[in-house]
């Protein structure tokens, strides 16, 4: 079991590479979530996200003889880029192995941050078997992303940190994968402030630690596809679970839905991009699955922003459809000059703005002297959308909703 002892070692040692990021409060998400919401803000830090701080604690702190040898990992995204990162920073090589499937952005940063990329496997388990054989064949020093003392112990900092920012704490809610990020925390803030209650979340796709911590056990769990990849660990740590166990309150699970409709709130309200794995903390409150938080001070860990940007557009318009603020509508219109031009008009009289249209005169069903126009539209709300169907309806158009 890692000790406060070693958390504060661990930060004098990254210390000089690893800065503290800000701990700030949201006045509209207190004000909506009835709490005191403050924000830990890992999403600033070095690499974009916490996986630095136990990479680096791990790598800085090895013997010279085994820190010659080199370093190997597997991982898919942050902590590849974490170890990189700390490896080059030491002066030592590094190799990371990434499934074949990993996107090309973030095998290009980890490149770019002084790693050896090697794509294996379709999956992270068949990536981490691959790396765990190149580590005997060669006689590298595995860096595990989570069930590690001294990466547990680095990413402990981070509860130093939210004590001295925020005296205030009563709660602090924190994204669980494999348990390393939390161990850490939980472990350094009841060392110091026992008062405070440290609640873990986790997605329903990958409910893992959650079925464990319940369970008093270790359980294995299928991981599903899940746009909180970072998180989507089938097997708990040992050592985390250990961690969990004695100083955790109580772990939560969120939904996909939930995860994606806090990513966008961040975006819109918190002015923070973050990816899933770390708007689940934003989710799991907003959703009630944290108790007893009225009014109390609330740290919520943002524990990484390092989101595809596709996936995030994609997020952000299907949460624009589900909040009913994007919509296509369907409707015919004669076939004659000026007859779109008419229906246009109705729609914007109504405040509808036009994002895209497809007008067809052969591939629909219709009259023959019709066509039939199918119109993308930003909306205010679902009683905006009603507004513009009954203004249409008066004019005759019949309105079929997509």
């Amino acid at each position: 079991m890692i000790t406060l002892k070693d958390i504060e070692e661990a930060r004098a040692r990254i210390g000089g590479i690893v800065q503290p990021t800000p701990c700030l409060r949201s006045w509209a998400f207190s004000e909506e979530l009835g709490a005191h919401a403050w924000f830990k803000y890992e999403t600033l830090q070095l690499t974009g996200s916490f996986k630095v701080r136990g990479a680096y604690n791990k790598i800085a702190g090895l013997p010279a003889d085994e820190v010659r040898r080199g370093v190997i990992t597997a991982s898919a995204g942050n902590h590849a880029q974490g170890v990189a990162f700390s490896a080059t920073q030491a002066g030592v090589p590094s190799i990371i192995v990434m499934p074949v499937t990993t996107p090309l952005i973030k095998i290009e940063n980890t490149r770019r941050l002084g790693g050896e990329v090697v794509l294996a496997g379709e999956t992270f388990d068949e990536a981490y078997h691959e790396a765990r054989r190149l580590e005997r064949e060669r006689g590298l020093v595995f860096v595990h992303p989570f069930d590690d003392e001294q990466v547990m112990a680095g990413q402990g900092t981070i509860g130093l940190e939210i004590l001295e920012q925020t005296p205030e704490v009563e709660v602090v809610v924190v994204p669980i994968g494999g348990g390393g990020l939390i161990s850490g925390v939980a472990t350094a803030i009841k060392a110091k402030r026992p008062s405070v209650r440290i609640y873990g979340v986790q997605t329903v796709a990958a409910p893992a630690m959650a079925e464990s911590f319940q369970a008093g056990q270790i359980r294995v769990c299928p991981a599903e596809r899940s746009v909180a990849d970072g998180i989507a660990v089938k097997t708990p740590g040992e050592r985390t679970f250990e961690h969990i166990r004695r100083y955790v309150d109580a772990v939560v699970t969120v939904s996909e839905d939930e995860i994606r409709a806090a990513m966008v709130r961040l975006v819109e309200t918190g002015k923070t991009v973050t990816e899933g794995a770390a708007a689940v903390t934003l989710a799991a409150m907003a959703a009630h699955r944290i108790p007893d938080v009225a009014g109390r001070h609330v740290v919520m860990l943002l524990s990484g922003a390092n989101v595809d940007i596709a996936l995030l557009a994609r997020i952000i318009d299907r949460y624009l459809v589900e909040s009913r603020r994007l919509v296509r509508v369907r409707t015919h219109v004669p076939d004659r000059p000026g007859a779109l031009a008419e229906l246009l008009q109705v729609i914007g009289q109504h405040g509808g703005n036009v994002v895209r249209i497809q007008h067809d005169r052969v591939f629909m069903h219709a009259g023959f002297w019709e066509a039939q126009v199918d119109v993308t539209l930003e909306t205010r709300n679902a009683g905006h959308i009603d507004e513009l169907r009954q203004a249409l309806h008066e004019r005759q158009y019949e309105v079929e909703l997509l």
